[in-house]
């Protein structure tokens, strides 16, 4: 009798028996896109709000103005056009996370912007006020999306090239993201 691999033990498997033996043990499909919904929701949403206090000033935000003095303080050229460019990424990849569009790409664009925040606040250590754990986090968070996929509960299920998401896709758009990112930072003196 041939051997089970280690990917399906009794833990794993959506239809082996439950640990306490009442029966056999299910997954809904149901509840992944749930939990990637809330995922996407609440990383897109806080994303979008970021970048509204880089371009409107919104949440106490700076403003263009004030978030573009901030860029060229830490080393940014064209301060002000580099707010821009953050804003609109923060924004329009946020919002494209919360609904599932594109959402490969949305979460690149959240991962290039994430990566130079992280350039920003390195040296400071690890944990809050001065550390990084909160980029790190929301990198993290958006590349993990980019690589799983939105769910179904999402408009990239109404998209032809998009409905079956692949690993590809995701892989691809992370890549692309931490090059954009690279390029970024190479402007930054």
């Amino acid at each position: 009798m041939p051997s089970s691999s280690p990917s399906t033990t009794a833990a794993t498997s959506p239809t082996s028996p439950a640990r306490n033996g009442s029966g056999p043990a299910t997954t809904s499909p149901h509840a992944y896109d749930a939990g990637l919904l809330l995922l996407r929701l609440v990383l897109g949403l806080t994303m979008a709000a970021h970048g509204s206090q880089k371009l409107f000033g919104w949440f106490g935000g700076g403003g263009i103005d004030g978030t573009g003095q901030f860029f060229t303080m830490s080393g940014y050229p064209a301060g002000n056009a580099m707010a821009v460019v953050a804003g609109l990424t923060e924004i329009l990849g946020g919002l494209g996370l919360a609904v599932g569009l594109l959402t490969p790409l949305a979460g690149a664009a959240i991962v290039g912007t994430m990566v130079n925040a992280i350039a920003v606040t390195w040296g400071g250590g690890f944990f809050a006020p001065k550390g990084n754990e909160y980029e790190l986090l929301l990198t993290a968070g958006a590349a993990a999306l980019a690589l799983t996929g939105p769910g179904r509960y999402a408009v990239d299920r109404f998209l032809p090239v998009l409905k079956a998401h692949r690993l590809a896709y995701g892989a691809a758009a992370v890549l692309v993201g931490l090059a954009t990112a690279g390029v970024i930072l190479l402007l930054r003196k």
